[in-house]
């Protein structure tokens, strides 16, 4: 009796140890899952990491300036007054190739990239196509470029082809000697500025109608297409329009806008051999005629105002965020009287009344056009 009471004592005593154990455990376990919910439902406070790590990775910004002109005709036709002509300036100033551009270079060195309408031939050849008038200069002439300090070139004109094939490769070979990018005729000039991409073509379409060459549009369609593909920006010269008319055609319009549609990011046109006005559309400029500049094509246009434009380009970080543009009102001539072939910007009353006649002639523009950059918003 007294082992079976023994044996029942120790029994009792083992289950109860037994049963505060698994109590202890179990309790254990719902402090664990009661404290990981506590934390789960706690939102963390990132507020002083996130502001140390955006301080961190502040994306650099940055600004790009073209500048862009119309016709420069760095030369003449043999027909002109030898006593007034282009090549007559150069020898009046000790044949200096910096005179032409010495009261814009400025500008243009402190910008990021310039560009102009190469209205001529440099060359030595004397086989010309039968037109009215064939331009050309001295393969050395290609230095006036150089010293104003413009980059690049379009030479997809009407007097590319004045002294025929051979002045045409001249011409190419002379602009690769000094260092000047072309474009145009099928060559695209593709630029690292700054870091970012961009793009200058060269299209003419003139016809003898006034007309547009319908392949030249074709081609410009594909070659934006591609282009912004690879994340350039582009920049798009065509040589339109009628001469000597202040209105941009439909033919002008209707390109015009299709190239902005395609993804083109600036139009600017020349051949009227005036200036037109600027539209803005969907956010872009178009500069439909920015009239002659340096233009050894005539010793006295009735017509001598002409501009600088300039557009701005702004990143953050690889992204474009917006683009701002103005003008600078120039006389293509230096004095009244006649063409010294020296561009010059205008002041005072005759800049502000070239700017009036420039927003005049423009459309759709936001705000007015002035020689401050505006936005386009």
């Amino acid at each position: 009796m007294f082992k079976l009471n023994k044996f029942a004592f120790i029994l009792i005593f083992v289950i109860t140890i037994l049963i505060v154990v698994i109590a202890l455990i179990i309790k254990s376990d719902n402090a664990f899952i009661s404290n990981k919910t506590t934390i789960s439902n706690i939102s963390p406070d990132f507020s002083r990491s996130n502001s140390s790590e955006e301080e961190g990775s502040t994306l650099p910004s940055s600004a790009i300036t073209i500048s862009l002109v119309g016709d420069c005709t760095l030369g003449t036709d043999d027909k002109f007054d030898p006593s007034t002509n282009f090549t007559s300036l150069l020898k009046q100033n000790n044949n200096n190739y910096a005179y032409f551009f010495k009261n814009v270079a400025e500008i243009f060195k402190n910008d990021d990239y310039t560009t102009a309408n190469l209205e001529t031939t440099f060359t030595k050849t004397n086989v010309k196509s039968p037109k009215l008038f064939n331009f050309k200069g001295d393969p050395n002439y290609a230095q006036i470029l150089n010293d104003g300090y413009i980059e690049g070139v379009n030479i997809d004109n009407n007097h590319i082809m004045d002294f025929m094939g051979n002045g045409l490769k001249d011409t190419k070979d002379a602009l690769t000697a000094k260092g000047i990018d072309y474009f145009g005729l099928g060559s695209v000039v593709l630029k690292d500025i700054k870091g970012h991409k961009f793009a200058f073509l060269g299209y003419s379409g003139v016809e003898e109608d006034d007309s547009f060459n319908e392949n030249s549009i074709k081609t410009m369609k594909m070659d934006i297409n591609k282009l912004k593909e690879e994340g350039y920006i582009v920049i798009i010269n065509i040589h339109w329009g009628q001469e000597s008319q202040y209105y941009p055609n439909d033919t002008q319009k209707r390109i015009g806008h299709m190239a902005i549609d395609w993804g083109a990011d600036l139009i600017v046109g020349h051949h009227p051999h005036v200036i037109e006005g600027i539209e803005l559309y969907k956010g872009k400029f178009i500069c439909y005629s920015l009239g002659n500049f340096c233009f050894g094509g005539n010793s006295n246009p009735p017509d001598q105002d002409s501009f600088i434009f300039q557009i701005k380009f702004s990143f953050l970080g690889d992204d474009f965020t917006s683009n701002q543009a103005r003008v600078i009102p120039c006389s293509v001539s230096s004095i009244n009287s006649k063409n010294d072939y020296c561009p010059t910007p205008l002041v005072s009353s005759k800049k502000e009344s070239l700017l009036e006649k420039i927003n005049k002639l423009s459309f759709n523009l936001k705000n007015k056009i002035t020689d401050q950059f505006i936005s386009v918003e």
